[in-house]
């Protein structure tokens, strides 16, 4: 067969998720609920037209509250009390993510702090990348790069709300007028 006469393989897309293949036992509680300094992230995931998806799945990465990235094998590892750094959680049917888990501490002194968050759901030919700002550091957010490179309403949109009873709200938008931004990593193909 001549190379004129061979066609490109069709992409596919992500998804959809079944139940038995990727969850684990507690895999949204970084730290147990209710562990001194615990706090909750929640949100939803939306699309395009400000639906909720069903069937997203969520994976954080983080370092611990004294800015310390876990470096110990076992990021599945969950015994009460060693933080891995590492959940993963299926949205509900309504779209909503719930993680059990440390306000991160900044990595080096005067950075902000954040949680790296990937993105698997339907429609998707590869999962997206992006991050979850704390609110607390305005001097740290308005001194970090990534942010700094953002127009403020895309700035904006990668800081969570501190919400009254201490949790920390963050809502994902894959498409839209109000999309979250999203990073693209060197290796990695769209």
């Amino acid at each position: 067969m001549t190379d004129d006469k061979l066609t490109a393989t069709p992409g596919q897309t992500v998804g959809p998720f079944y139940g038995y293949a990727m969850p684990f036992p507690g895999d949204n509680e970084l730290v147990p609920p209710g562990k001194n300094g615990a706090v909750q992230l929640h949100g939803y995931v939306y699309d395009g037209a400000g639906a909720p998806i069903p069937d997203a799945i969520l994976e954080i990465w983080q370092p611990d509250g004294n800015g310390t990235v876990p470096r110990r094998s076992g990021s599945l590892r969950r015994d009460g009390f060693t933080f891995t750094g590492f959940g993963r959680n299926e949205v509900d049917p309504q779209g909503r993510f719930v993680f059990s888990t440390v306000d991160p501490g900044p990595t080096e002194a005067g950075k902000a702090s954040f949680i790296s968050v990937v993105i698997f759901a339907r429609g998707l030919l590869n999962r997206l990348f992006t991050r979850i700002y704390l609110p607390e550091d305005a001097e740290a957010l308005a001194a970090d790069p990534l942010l700094a490179s953002l127009d403020p309403a895309e700035r904006d949109r990668l800081i969570a709300t501190r919400e009254a009873d201490g949790s920390l709200r963050f809502d994902i938008r894959l498409q839209g007028e109000d999309e979250t931004p999203f990073l693209r990593f060197p290796g990695h193909e769209d």
